[in-house]
């Protein structure tokens, strides 16, 4: 009987984790047509930049317009891509606690982000108006990485108190009473 009630509730948590996997995965193609639409839509401009592929290059230009552009264009290029640092672990759905797994996490997340960032720069070439910019996948993937590092840690704590809580008591065996055969046994002299 009370493995029944433990399976339940063991049944309970894994629906609800599956279910946060599921609105992940749907977040992640969601986010994922917003940034396709905002990167790869042709615009309308007089004349466009050379593309830029020396790093850091683009980052010493934005900080020669001053500061709040500066922060506003570093900012943008932060942003773009950090909800993938917090959606693609939540995809994944593992909830292990381990250092070796943690700094995993943190490497294919980091390698995922590189790889979007850069099918995005790679496609735009083909798109009229927008500009190829090697800065754009550093700092897309720095948000990555940020954005992974500043909720990932905590979230996956959260879930695996719910987990447990989900998972419900140990359950408590009631005391057996004494044996037929002990009060023979403790008769019998024991030499040592």
């Amino acid at each position: 009987m009370q493995r029944l009630e433990a399976g339940g509730s063991a049944a309970t948590a894994t629906a609800i984790h599956l279910r946060l996997r599921l609105l992940a995965g749907v977040l992640l193609a969601a986010h994922l047509l917003v940034v396709g639409w905002l990167t790869l839509r042709p615009l309308d401009v007089p004349w466009a930049a050379a593309a830029n592929l020396t790093p850091m290059e683009g980052i010493r230009t934005d900080l020669a317009y001053g500061p709040l552009e500066a922060a506003r264009r570093i900012g943008e290029g932060l942003a773009l891509l950090a909800p993938l640092g917090v959606l693609l672990p939540l995809v994944n759905g593992r909830l292990v606690r381990s250092t070796l797994s943690a700094w995993s996490s943190l490497v294919r997340t980091a390698a995922a982000g590189a790889l979007v960032s850069l099918s995005i720069e790679m496609l735009q070439t083909a798109v009229p108006g927008q500009v190829v910019d090697v800065d754009s996948v550093l700092l897309n993937t720095a948000g990555v990485l940020l954005a992974h590092v500043a909720v990932v840690p905590a979230l996956r704590a959260r879930l695996r108190r719910s987990h447990t809580a989900y998972q419900g008591n140990t359950p408590k065996i009631s005391r057996v009473g004494l044996g037929p055969w002990t009060d023979v046994l403790s008769a019998v002299q024991r030499e040592y």
